[in-house]
This record gives structure tokens, C-alpha cells and sequence, in this order.
């Protein structure tokens, strides 16, 4: 419990890291609309803020070995609320991607040392409730930041100052911790080609799931938009999906610790395409039938990074884990950077269905290549254990290794020696 308690700054801060950055997305789109901005302009934040990510990932643990904790991650916190407060002095959308590839930076690079804290201060015996607290503050801290997009003014400066606001506050709780900081961990080397190598249906399935999560959080308030939403109602719109998606973990982890994980992909793929048609169908059922299939559309997409992560595991050793984790963060951030932009593109286009539709064709396409890898070889007997992986940074794989290594019972597959690459 003293432990836990210890922990408590941590998670106070990731609270109101979310708030902060989970907040500037929506807020953007309907700032941006509002502004005139067009919808590739819209799509084109998005992208950045996963372009900002994605170096937040690769940079972060290099400045903490070289500044340490604390201040790694004052610095990454100034960098994102400078890119909030900026965003009304500069009212540009090609400024306004620079600003949110400051706060990209600035949740990876902070999530980075987050993790580094825990990784370095939990045990074998306290590793089980520290990861289940974390991803239940990580999950709550989500779903409230969609609810700030109902109560702030869209292209006002007040509400930014208000995002900026909370993402300063995030350095209250660990910086004025009386808790020792730990020694800086060692970077994991970023290997993109030991996820191929291990899994390409792994590869695959991460890459859709970033299409799916990016599109739908940094482009779904122009799909609500063009619905007639409030913005209040888009609130809802985007907690529905985080809602629906909290809601398959447990379920679908069962699922994937007791059949072939592949087939659970594939259904899952399965499911989100019907989820996308359900979607385009309910468009004339009012404000209830689209926030219901938001929340479909939530249920059968969240589960698929965590049940691609946990097949690329079980075919990897206990050394190259993190790397490992490190690598599908890698292809996640690569879809996520070309999600945005592209279903913006296509939603111009082709109108507001045009993103649904170019989310069920990358579904489609990982049923096929589902199929074509359960064609080259079955699976593993003994696998590891499934995992709700959060998608924070490139030192998460740190946290959850030990917790893979936990054996499953064996399924009922005949025992084989399976081909490196599943």
C-alpha cells in the first residue's frame, strides 16, 4: 500500500497529462472549422501531433539518461504548453502543426519518464497492481479529456489557456515528490524489423489498429460535424468510443488467451467492419444511434494493437521484449501520422461517410492477410499472456515483459515448432 500511495504523484500527473493533451484534438478540429480551416489543413494537426510522437518516443529516453527525470519531463511539459498558449497568436494551420507536434512531443517524452519511474520502483509483487492502476488512470484520464471538449469555446484563447494551464499543473505532483528519483534506465534499441521478423501479421494489425484509433479521434469531430453534433454532443461521441473500447478488454483478452490469436484478429476485423456499416446505416437514427455506434466501433477496434502485441510476443524471447515493444510502437506511430491526413483527404472528397469506408477496406485487408499468414504455419502452443498494451511510449515493454512471461496454459493445438515468422 506504501508503495502504491508512492505512486500516487505519478498518477496525478498522467491525469492531468490527459486532460491536457487528449483535450487540443477535438478542440483543434472545431477551432479549425470555425476558423476556416480546410479539412486536409484539419487532417494535417492530426498527423503532426503523431509525427511530434513519434520523436517524442525516439528522443525521450536520451534526454532522461542525460537530465534526469524531473527535469526531462519539465522540459517536455513546457513544450507542449507553449504549442497550447501559442495557438491563438498565430492563428495558421501550418503553425498550428508545428504547436501540435510540441504536444506530441510532449505526451510521449512525459509518458516516457512515467513509465521509467514505475518500471524502476515496482516489484515482482506490486508489478500486477501498479500496471492495473496505471491503465485504469491512464483509461479514466481519456475518457474525461473527451468530455473538455463540450465545456471549452472553440478558437478562443481562454480555452487553450485553460489546456496549458492543466498541462503545467502536471508538474506539480512529480516534481514536488518527496520520493527519490530512480537511476535512468537504458534506452531500448529501436529495431522496426524485429516486429516483422517475429510476426508480419502483428505489423499488420498495429498499423490498422492505428488507422482506426487515429482517424476516429483526430478526424471523428468533422465526421460529427457534418452529422449536425453540438459540441457537447461530440464529447460524447469521442467517450463512447474509449467507453466501448474499456468495455472488449476483458472479453477479448479472454478470447485471445484461449484460441489462436490470428482468428481473433480476424473476427475482430470482422466485427469492425460490420461496426463501420452500422455506422452508415444509423446516420438517420438521430444523436442515440450514432453514439451507440461509436461505442461498436470503440468495442471491436480498441482490443486489436493489444492482440497483435501479444502474438508478436509469443514469438519472441525474454531479451528482446522491449525492443520488441519498442518496434510496434514504431509502425503504431507511422500509421497514426498518415491516418489523420488521409481520411481527411477522403472525407473532402468523398463526404463524411468516405472515413468509415476507408476504415473497413484496412480491416478487409487484414482479414486477407490474416488468412494468408494462418495458410504459412500455425501457431504456438505455449503463448504468453494477453495484455492491455498502452501506447505511451517506447519503454512500456519494460513494464509489461515481466508480466508476459507468466505462462498460459497450454492450448489444445497440437505441439509443433512453429516458423519465426507467424
Amino acid at each position: 500500500m506504501r508503495l502504491m500511495i508512492s505512486f500516487a504523484a505519478l498518477f496525478f500527473s498522467v491525469v492531468l497529462l490527459q486532460l491536457s493533451s487528449g483535450g487540443v484534438g477535438p478542440l483543434d478540429v472545431l477551432s479549425g472549422t470555425e476558423l476556416g480551416f480546410s479539412r486536409q489543413e484539419i487532417g494535417m494537426l492530426g498527423s503532426a501531433h503523431f509525427f511530434g510522437f513519434f520523436i517524442g518516443c525516439w528522443f525521450a529516453p536520451r534526454l532522461l539518461g542525460s537530465v534526469g527525470h524531473s527535469r526531462a519531463f519539465a522540459a517536455f511539459t513546457a513544450a507542449g504548453s507553449i504549442g497550447l498558449m501559442a495557438h491563438m497568436m498565430v492563428v495558421d494551420p501550418y503553425a498550428w502543426a508545428i504547436m501540435r507536434m510540441g504536444s506530441g512531443l510532449c505526451v510521449a517524452g512525459c509518458y516516457t519518464v512515467v513509465e521509467a519511474w514505475l518500471q524502476a520502483k515496482v516489484t515482482n509483487e506490486t508489478r500486477g497492481r501498479a500496471m492495473g492502476t496505471y491503465r485504469m488512470v491512464d483509461m479514466t484520464g481519456s475518457l474525461a479529456a473527451q468530455g473538455i471538449v463540450g465545456i471549452l469555446a472553440p478558437a478562443d484563447y481562454i480555452s487553450y489557456n485553460i489546456l496549458a494551464i492543466l498541462c503545467c499543473a502536471a508538474l506539480l505532483p512529480i516534481t514536488l515528490t518527496t520520493t527519490e528519483q530512480p537511476q535512468t534506465p537504458k534506452s531500448p534499441r529501436l529495431r522496426p524489423g524485429l516486429a516483422y521478423v517475429r510476426s508480419p501479421l502483428a505489423v499488420a494489425g498495429v498499423i490498422v489498429a492505428a488507422l482506426s484509433s487515429a482517424s476516429f479521434r483526430m478526424v471523428g469531430p468533422i465526421y460529427g460535424q457534418e452529422m449536425g453534433l453540438t459540441a457537447g454532443q461530440i464529447a460524447w461521441f469521442l467517450a463512447c468510443f474509449v467507453i466501448g473500447g474499456a468495455i472488449a478488454q476483458f472479453p477479448v483478452g479472454w478470447l485471445a488467451d484461449k484460441y489462436d490469436r490470428r482468428k481473433v484478429l480476424i473476427w475482430l476485423s470482422v466485427a469492425a467492419i460490420a461496426s463501420c456499416w452500422i455506422t452508415l446505416e444509423t446516420t438517420d437514427w438521430g444523436v442515440t444511434g450514432i453514439l451507440l455506434a461509436s461505442g461498436l466501433f470503440g468495442l471491436t477496434t480498441f482490443p486489436i494493437y493489444s492482440v497483435a502485441a501479444a502474438h508478436a510476443h509469443d514469438f519472441a524471447t525474454s531479451d528482446e521484449r522491449v525492443e520488441l515493444s519498442a518496434a510496434l510502437m514504431f509502425w503504431f506511430a507511422m500509421g497514426a501520422i498518415a491516418a489523420p491526413y488521409g481520411a481527411a483527404l477522403l472525407i473532402d472528397g468523398y463526404g463524411p461517410q468516405a472515413m468509415f469506408v476507408m476504415l473497413a477496406v484496412g480491416h478487409g485487408l487484414l482479414i486477407v492477410f490474416g488468412i494468408i499468414r494462418m495458410r504459412a504455419g500455425r501457431t504456438l502452443r505455449r503463448r504468453t499472456r494477453y495484455i492491455h498494451a498502452l501506447r505511451n511510449s517506447f519503454l512500456i515493454g519494460r513494464l509489461t515483459g515481466r508480466s508476459r512471461e507468466e505462462p498460459l496454459r497450454d492450448s489444445t493445438d497440437e505441439k509443433i515448432d512453429p516458423p519465426r515468422t507467424p
